[in-house]
């Protein structure tokens, strides 16, 4: 059965992705996955995976056109925040790195804060800060 699990993006220039992410307080595997045309962002206490690919090479994965993130989205991609004061800071390092947000820190569903966001690329980016005492029951 499946043992790792892991993303992949296209994206236009790996090294211009790399210092986005960078500058949001990501890392990178050291290690593996990265090269001149791929990098390996690692996520979370698991590490989890999101393979950054340029355009031609990821188009060559998938045999498709790749989805033009300034029209459409192709997915939501969700992490947690410590508090929501690292929420409305991981906001201000993504418009100082280049990026958008799409829908600005605030409350949501009454249990959450958070806000989305677009890479430098597109993709969406969904930050949030859950209190998990004031989540609906049920």
């Amino acid at each position: 059965m499946t043992k790792e699990f892991w993303i992949n993006l296209p994206v236009k220039d790996v090294k211009k992705s790399k210092i986005f992410f960078t500058d949001l307080g990501f890392s990178f595997n050291p290690h593996g996955g990265n090269g001149e045309n791929s990098a390996c962002l690692l996520m979370g206490n698991k590490n989890i995976v999101v393979m950054l690919f340029e355009e031609p090479l990821f188009k060559g994965f998938t045999s498709n056109e790749i989805t033009n993130t300034r029209q459409t989205t192709e997915v939501l991609l969700s992490f947690d925040a410590e508090s929501r004061t690292e929420v409305d800071e991981i906001a201000r390092k993504v418009t100082a790195a280049g990026g958008a947000i799409v829908s600005g820190p605030g409350e949501r569903q009454e249990w959450m804060y958070g806000f989305v966001f677009s890479d430098i690329d597109g993709h969406r980016w969904n930050v949030l800060h859950m209190d998990m005492t004031k989540m609906p029951k049920g």
